[in-house]
């Protein structure tokens, strides 16, 4: 049975783009309150990513036609890697946990206290400076000071009242108390685990990759493209924020209103989608059965020929779609465009047609 699918273009050469530069704070927090979904639930705390091999990717994509589009993403603070590397007009990062919501508000708050890499790192992990850190210091050399650094309680406090003090007063940002006990939280295991956090997959013992190796990993050639490599990547993502740029939003790929609401933002303020990053939220859709809505979801998103999935397979998709030998846990590409052709048509039934259709 072929399934109808029906995909924005995206507008015209003549019609100019309408996207702020940069969004006031009211407008900044309608944005994230206003075109959320509920709460969802995700089994892992993924207070960062373990796509080790994701930086790989990013040389392809800065091939690719269409710089300055919209980034949408998922997840932590792998985004802001793509980010600063893709330099979009504006970015929306939308995860099924509200929890992720208000880490990137913490984010948030903490570029914009920060003038430089080595305060960010600090006030992220509680720990002290440590001297002889400049803005020419390697990721190497930040997190190699940092790994002797101890946490300091009275440093977590004042860098919790600070967030608060940033998102709260300077911004009018209303929290609930709930979202301020989710923000502890968050910064609690910052501080807790320092640079050795890492991604904690439930029910079992496996090891990833703690934030610092993170940072300090490289694409194939040997570059570190990680926002925290250079102080030029860290200023681009600092401005975008700013800016009010960078927009967190609750919501389910495949739910009724985040991922509809904020394509019709953009449609409506003449942006196209450049890079959409779904990280491996597609093969468990499979396993959900919601991914024909996640798929007709995208189908009203504006996008071009130019269009890219940014995708990542992990060990599930390995052993569904052995025979299609997919790439682990380094992200892929895709033209969103086609991938939309192909659904309409009834060709997509599996996460092995993730695997075939990705380069």
């Amino acid at each position: 049975m072929t399934t109808a699918c029906l995909f924005w273009l995206a507008p015209g050469v003549g019609i100019a783009s309408q996207l702020p530069d940069p969004l006031d704070d009211r407008e900044f927090w309608r944005l994230v309150t206003e075109l959320s979904e509920p709460d969802g639930f995700f089994e892992d705390e993924n207070y960062l990513s373990n796509e080790r091999g994701y930086q790989r990717v990013i040389p392809r994509l800065l091939d690719e036609p269409g710089e300055g589009g919209v980034y949408l993403g998922v997840g932590p603070e792998q985004n802001f890697t793509y980010i600063a590397a893709l330099r979009p007009k504006i970015a929306f990062v939308i995860d099924i946990r509200h929890q992720n919501t208000i880490g990137h508000l913490m984010y948030k708050a903490l570029f914009e206290m920060s003038a430089d890499r080595a305060d960010f790192v600090s006030r992220l992990f509680s720990r002290p400076r440590p001297p002889g850190l400049g803005t020419e210091s390697t990721a190497d050399e930040l997190f190699g000071a940092y790994r002797s650094a101890p946490a300091d309680p009275q440093l977590f406090e004042d860098n919790l009242a600070a967030i608060l003090e940033v998102l709260t007063f300077r911004h009018g940002f209303s929290l609930t108390a709930g979202e301020e006990a989710s923000l502890v939280k968050v910064l609690s295991a910052f501080y807790e685990s320092g640079p050795d956090i890492m991604y904690v997959f439930q029910g079992t013992s496996e090891i990833h990759a703690t934030y610092a190796q993170m940072m300090t990993t490289t694409d194939a050639e040997g570059t570190n493209r990680s926002y925290l490599a250079t102080e030029e990547n860290f200023d681009r993502v600092r401005g975008m924020q700013l800016r009010n740029l960078i927009v967190p939003v609750t919501g389910d790929f495949a739910g009724p209103k985040a991922l509809r609401a904020v394509g019709e933002y953009v449609r409506d303020n003449g942006g196209t989608i450049g890079v959409f990053y779904v990280s491996n939220v597609e093969p468990y859709l499979f396993t959900d059965g919601t991914w024909r809505a996640f798929y007709e979801n995208v189908g009203t998103l504006p996008v071009d020929a130019s269009s890219l999935f940014v995708r990542t397979f992990f060990g599930g998709t390995a052993r569904e779609c052995r025979a299609e030998r997919p790439v682990i846990m380094t992200p892929v590409l895709g033209s969103i465009v086609d991938f939309l052709e192909a659904y309409g048509d009834g060709e997509i039934e599996s996460q092995c047609d993730l695997v075939t259709r990705s380069r």
